[in-house]
């Protein structure tokens, strides 16, 4: 039995990096493959009558792991210098009101159609709106630098925002100046603890020399994680920012303070660091599709209760996504279609507490607009006209006008 178990699981991963390696050619996002073959095996399973015990608790905790690295690896690959704060800047707002105008849209829906009260139809809403960075980031690596940089940040931004949002509303009984004040003293907070913490791992970074160093540092950001939520801390603020801290060290090494860390070995560790944190990631993303594609019912999927609702909320999704890039003056094509939900949908989902929870979310809606939003992506990048990034051309659709021509972090969105 052992012996299956290893065997099925190194099969089931090469299979799931065979997606990943495919996803060029196919344009087909790989969580879909994932969610297939999670599904499949299941059904593989039931034809031979092997009965594995409930699984459906371990997928919190894979989801949480797999957020923590997806915006860790995410924030790693971006570069912040005054050329990218215009792109900063709209991503920001890019993430910020969609969330806030579609959660309200579907919380007033919710509350018109079954007779909710506004606190509890906005908490079951905010995972619906939020973009999913599992899903949007590894699905953009073919497009240009500009728009892959605008779909990090924005759905890095969506997660975070999102889940202060949704903590927000749920752990607060009422909504008034206290609790804004609370809230700006637990921002306050998560900064001086993210610039604490990250000047700690960068020193160890720097000066651990043990053959095992990458690993023990990844367990402990995974451990901050978890410490700041226990006291409702917006503690992916953390991750964003220790990620772009150690990420851009070019930046920060004309500081007289940076010496102190060795910047040029430190920089060697960051690259080695990043390897790591993107296959851990890879490892964690695929072992929670599979498994929730695992423990899909063809049921959920197939429920026409909850699809009319799925498809509204859906087109409601991409109405507003065309309205706020439209105003943001970015591409519609191809990012109208990069709004996918995912992993933190899911999160958000099953951490929603019981007197909360409405009938009408429930997991076929869940497992509908996740489905809806990715096939709507894949069909979307399939059709839309590739892009070619040319290194020495200085137009940009998405960066500062006043960018330098020359430089080769630039590209050309040929349409």
């Amino acid at each position: 039995m052992t012996a299956a178990i290893i065997i099925t699981l190194c099969a089931l991963l090469l299979i799931a990096y065979s997606f990943d390696l495919t996803s060029e050619v196919t344009k087909i996002p790989s969580v879909i493959l994932l969610l297939i073959l999670g599904w499949i095996v299941k059904q593989l399973l039931d034809v031979v009558g092997l009965n594995l015990p409930d699984l459906s608790s371990i997928l919190p905790v894979i989801a949480t792991m797999g957020l923590v690295l997806i915006v860790l690896e995410g924030s790693l690959e971006l570069e912040v210098n005054k050329s990218k704060l215009r792109l900063i800047n709209k991503s920001f707002w890019g993430a910020l009101l969609p969330i806030i105008a579609l959660s309200f849209l579907i919380a007033f829906a919710f509350q018109k159609f079954g007779d909710y009260p506004l606190k509890t139809a906005l908490i079951n809403a905010i995972p619906l709106s939020i973009i999913s960075s599992a899903i949007a980031i590894p699905s953009v690596r073919n497009l240009s630098r500009p728009n892959r940089e605008f779909v990090i940040y924005e759905s890095s931004l969506s997660d975070i925002i999102g889940v202060i949002f949704f903590n927000f509303i749920a752990l607060n009984a009422t909504i008034g100046k206290a609790e804004f004040g609370n809230f700006g003293i637990q921002l306050l907070l998560i900064l001086i603890i993210s610039f604490v913490a990250t000047i700690g791992l960068s020193l160890l970074l720097s000066q651990i020399n043990h053959h095992i160093k990458f690993v023990p540092i990844i367990l402990i950001v995974i451990l901050l994680y978890e410490v700041m939520k226990i006291y409702h801390l917006p503690a992916l603020v953390f991750i964003l920012l220790f990620g772009l801290a150690i990420g851009n060290l070019d930046e920060l090494s004309h500081f007289k303070w940076m010496k102190r860390f060795h910047p040029e070995e430190l920089n060697r560790e960051v690259i080695k660091f990043k390897d790591i944190t993107i296959e851990a990631a890879f490892l964690i993303r695929s072992l929670f599709f599979i498994l929730f594609g695992f423990l899909l019912e063809l049921s959920d999927i197939l429920n026409f209760e909850t699809m009319v609702w799925a498809a509204g909320i859906v087109l409601a999704t991409f109405i507003i996504r065309a309205i706020q890039l439209a105003l943001s003056s970015l591409p519609i094509t191809p990012l109208l279609f990069v709004a996918p939900r995912g992993l933190i949908t899911i999160l958000l989902f099953i951490s929603i507490a019981v007197p909360d929870q409405i009938p009408l979310v429930n997991k076929s809606l869940i497992i509908q607009v996740i489905i809806l939003t990715a096939v709507v992506m894949m069909f979307g990048l399939m059709t839309s006209k590739k892009e070619v990034e040319k290194p020495r051309q200085a137009e940009s659709v998405i960066e500062d006008d006043e960018t330098t021509p020359d430089s080769e972090n630039e590209v050309e969105l040929n349409t």
